[in-house]
């Protein structure tokens, strides 16, 4: 058996929980300032500013809902189209290798905002786990999360576009 080892995320998972729901929160304000990279009729895509890799995206729906059983039709269709795109933009500005893609469903399977699903899209490239992380508890991110945002925002742009 493989273990994937997350140590860095220990800070994010025992640090007190703010009130509110970012998910209904940053949807409201600026959209660089919120990291919120697109925004769709039922759903939008934002930047996990506790990221596994950079690129880190989620796509959430605006309804504050817990379960994806819960959701309409439209919600759902939204939320998936919000994804595809996603890995357009990502794909373009970022070359990735692979990707992770997925919901953690309640706090026992490791969702720390458990109240409001969001799907999690992980860019993932040949070599991108290292000893950092074991060794000396920490997580190498070889760029800043808004460096990350703008090079997105671009890709996102061009796509739009059809270039």
């Amino acid at each position: 058996m493989q273990h994937l080892w997350a140590p860095w995320r220990i800070r994010y998972i025992e640090q007190a929980q703010p009130p509110g729901c970012i998910f209904c929160e940053k949807p409201q304000g600026e959209d660089e300032a919120g990291l919120i990279l697109h925004r769709g009729e039922l759903a939008f895509v934002m930047l996990n500013a506790f990221p596994y890799n950079n690129g880190h995206l989620m796509a959430a729906p605006y309804r504050h809902v817990a379960d994806p059983m819960d959701l309409s039709p439209e919600e759902m269709a939204s939320l998936m189209a919000e994804a595809s795109l996603s890995l357009r933009v990502v794909r373009r500005a970022m070359r990735p290798d692979g990707f992770n893609l997925g919901m953690n469903l309640g706090r026992v399977a490791g969702a720390g905002i458990a109240d409001h699903l969001h799907l999690h899209l992980v860019p993932r490239w040949n070599g991108d786990t290292n000893f950092m992380p074991v060794l000396c508890d920490t997580r190498v991110l070889p760029e800043a999360l808004l460096a990350t945002y703008r090079k997105l925002r671009s890709a996102l742009d061009q796509e739009a576009a059809g270039l």
